[in-house]
């Protein structure tokens, strides 16, 4: 079982999460994409065992402080295998548009879909979940989704950015929508959702 606590990040209220192994007390952080003082103070007071930086795709608002964070602590810095060209390449990543100061890097942990793998005694799942972006993907544990920007509470991510694609999002939110039971979902932006609420009430979701 994972304990989560949310540290909002960026101008753009990135929902940066700090997961945290109840079992073994070993740790994660999702989509860092800037420094956050309460989140560093939170993993040094639980021993700074970070174990991964987990990035559910490659804006410059999801992945800016993950390396960074990944040298402090140690932490392997684990994505899907179609998103590791976003870690450095300034033109997809949104930072050269935008005027951000970035230093290239690539993933630890190159992740296909279906991969598994585990933080302390939890298992957690890799979705490639493409639309928002050609390397967006999802995390799935306990009934957690971390969705990153492909789907927000009655709403999806654009896909008018370089490599969205309308076809890919509508294929992936089809996926979603058909998994077993009920998630309580985690996205990129915004307040949290659940699967049943937005299979009834995401405007797009409600029509696959």
């Amino acid at each position: 079982m994972i304990h989560i606590q949310i540290y909002p990040v960026t101008m753009l209220g990135t929902n940066c999460c700090y997961l945290v192994d109840e079992a073994t007390g070993k740790s994660a952080v999702s989509d860092p994409g800037a420094y956050s003082k309460p989140l560093e103070a939170q993993i040094d007071k639980d021993g700074g065992a970070l174990e991964y930086v987990l990035l559910t795709h490659g804006h410059y608002d999801h992945i800016c402080y993950a390396r960074q964070l990944a040298e402090k602590y140690g932490a392997k810095i684990v994505t899907g295998r179609h998103n590791n060209a976003f870690l450095s390449d300034t033109a997809i990543n949104g930072t050269a548009v935008h005027g951000i100061p970035f230093t290239p890097f690539s993933a630890d942990i190159l992740l296909g879909d279906g991969d598994v793998f585990r933080l302390g005694d939890t298992e957690i799942k890799y979705c490639y979940t493409p639309g928002h972006t050609s390397g967006c993907g999802i995390f799935l544990f306990d009934d957690i989704m971390i969705a990153g920007d492909l789907i927000f509470r009655e709403s999806y991510g654009r896909t008018d950015l370089p490599t969205g694609d309308d076809f890919n999002m509508i294929q992936s939110l089809k996926r979603v929508k058909e998994l077993e039971g009920d998630y309580q979902i985690i996205p990129g932006h915004g307040p949290l959702t659940t699967l049943s609420h937005e299979r009834k009430f995401n405007p797009l979701m409600r029509r696959l």
